[in-house]
């Protein structure tokens, strides 16, 4: 018997599968909004500095009217305009030195002022000037109204060359070359001798090295006699243990030159090597005649 179709039957649903929604992806980058040349809140660019050499500064156009404001000019709190300024001291140093003398005190302060800046080329441009101040003035600086203001200088001279950045380092260095070039040996070794025992290793290391080429100028045995041969084979005995290699090289360069005074009109090499251990022997305890008689033989 044929069935009938149910007309109250469940029709056929036929599933559809879910259209996936597209996904919204929201940037978490934040825009930068853009800054036009004129905006206010800019930070701006930090001045270039150029290092001009010496050989490059051109006179100054009216000294005598420029002489006026330099003290001014140097106090600025504008460091860019110190800097223009230092290189001003420079000029006159170069070329007007005459003017520059009656406040080359001030200036001097000024100098040292700029070295102790954490700007390195304030600190850089105040490092040249003292070179050409050294090249104008040479033993003037030993006189009593530079004397303490020299001190100074000195000392940073010495706190410079013995920084980690390089160009400051270098340039601090060629101007203590200057120094020692342009002044007088002996007064120099007296200022000198305080450093060289500096409780600062590089510091010592960087003394220690211009006194060496103090020495190296000296013309003859009297001029390291009226300093003291005592003084400074000492000296030597002190530095030639020393932990830097600067220091040391600089004892053998001292105590060379000693022994080259000494046994200058001594002919015989034997009698040279009896004079120097002579020598060594009356001045240093035994262990420090052992270590100088190790670096210096006849």
């Amino acid at each position: 018997m044929a069935l009938r179709p149910i007309d109250n039957a469940l029709p056929t649903i036929t599933q559809e599968r879910p259209k996936k929604q597209p996904k919204i992806v929201v940037s978490t980058q934040k825009q930068q909004p853009r800054t036009s040349s004129n905006d206010e809140n800019q930070v701006p660019l930090e001045p270039t500095i150029d290092y001009i050499s010496s050989d490059n500064l051109k006179p100054m156009s009216d000294p005598e009217a420029q002489i006026q404001s330099l003290v001014e000019d140097l106090d600025s709190k504008n460091w860019v305009k110190v800097c223009e300024s230092l290189n001003d001291v420079r000029r006159f140093a170069l070329y007007n030195s005459s003017l520059l003398l009656p406040i080359l005190d001030k200036i001097l302060l000024v100098v040292v002022k700029s070295m102790k800046n954490p700007r390195s080329a304030l600190c850089k441009t105040s490092i040249m000037a003292a070179s050409d101040i050294f090249n104008a003035f040479g033993d003037k600086l030993f006189d009593p109204f530079t004397f303490e203001a020299f001190d100074g200088l000195l000392l940073q001279l010495l706190l410079k060359a013995s920084q980690d950045k390089k160009f400051v380092c270098e340039e601090a260095e060629k101007a203590l070359g200057s120094m020692v070039g342009s002044m007088t040996p002996l007064p120099l070794l007296h200022k000198l001798r305080v450093s060289v025992s500096h409780t600062n290793l590089r510091i010592r290391a960087k003394a220690a090295v211009s006194l060496s080429k103090c020495v190296s100028k000296m013309q003859g045995i009297e001029e390291m006699e009226e300093f003291g041969m005592e003084k400074l084979i000492e000296v030597a005995a002190d530095l030639v243990n020393d932990r830097l290699p600067e220091a040391r090289e600089a004892a053998r360069s001292i105590a060379t030159s000693v022994y080259e005074a000494i046994i200058k009109d001594v002919e015989e090499v034997e009698e040279k090597m009896e004079v120097w251990h002579s020598f060594c022997h009356s001045k240093l305890t035994p262990i420090n005649a052992l270590s100088i008689l190790k670096i210096v033989k006849p």
